[in-house]
């Protein structure tokens, strides 16, 4: 099964969020959205879960009991405890008995959270309570799985768990797509959607979209051209946006990839800018 969005158009007021932007959500994938601020992620996600109503183009989504949404702020109820968080979800998605019973012990025992039932979330570090918000997402089993910035602001150990649950969701079946801002995360995603001020920049596999990127990269200790650089630990990545020169090391992440696109769309405008 896949779902997804189709030349997808959306407009607040005069501002156009999304410009023509499409992108799969296949069962038993991980479908990454990256971008900066701005980029259109939030707009696209909330679109496929039915909360933005498109201008154009088409949204192919599960209806509403079969589509789960971890939204950027974590979603849980911070009053209630883990216990009282999974029940509340629960009684509104009508899970209950041995159902109920097996899927909580499940998704419990998958985030670590075993030992903290009986807690308040408002009591829980960030990670754990992403991990519980992310299993209130999962607990009726959803068919797309939709998460903003699941891991934003999340410590490194909660981070690799939550990735290990998102894994082992799609591996179940469930069609996952997921607006990140850490890129190691989106390398590890069946597909990846590169937006750039509503507009897709680029879109593919990792591997694709590492070759979808205009020119090439190299590392230098001092760029020749600062407006084409950025700093990578203690030397720099610099873009340039011809092929490489034989005998040329050309190195690229998607990282570089996606600054070098980014550098060769903005160098496009102003260049049609000048006439």
């Amino acid at each position: 099964m896949t779902w997804g969005a189709r030349d997808l158009h959306v407009t607040y007021g005069a501002t156009e969020a999304l410009r023509g932007v499409s992108l799969d959500a296949v069962a038993g994938e991980v479908a990454a959205v990256v971008g900066g601020d701005g980029a259109g992620k939030t707009t696209l996600l909330r679109a496929l879960a039915g909360a933005v109503r498109p201008s154009s183009g088409t949204v192919d989504a599960p209806s509403l009991n079969h589509l789960g949404f971890m939204p950027t702020a974590s979603g849980t109820w911070l009053d209630l405890t883990v216990d009282e968080n999974i029940d509340f979800v629960a009684a509104a998605q009508g899970v209950t008995g041995p159902t109920l019973r097996s899927r909580r012990e499940r998704l419990l025992a998958g985030a670590g959270l075993e030992q903290a039932r009986g807690r308040l979330s408002r009591h829980l570090s960030g990670g754990m309570r992403q991990k519980l918000a992310f299993s209130l997402a999962m607990l009726h089993e959803p068919q797309l799985l939709i998460l903003d910035e699941p891991s934003t602001g999340v410590d490194p150990v909660s981070r690799v768990d939550l990735w290990r649950m998102i894994a082992t969701a799609a591996a179940d079946g469930a069609a996952i797509v997921m607006a990140t801002t850490y890129l190691d995360e989106a390398e590890r995603a069946a597909h990846v959607l590169v937006l750039d001020e509503g507009e897709t920049l680029l879109s593919g596999t990792p591997a694709e979209v590492l070759a979808g990127m205009p020119g090439h990269v190299t590392t230098v200790t001092a760029p020749v051209d600062r407006a084409r650089a950025w700093r990578r630990g203690r030397v720099y990545r610099e873009w340039s946006p011809e092929p490489p020169a034989p005998g040329t090391a050309s190195v690229a992440d998607l990282e570089d990839a996606v600054v070098g696109a980014a550098l060769a769309k903005a160098e496009r405008f102003e260049a049609a800018a000048r006439g």
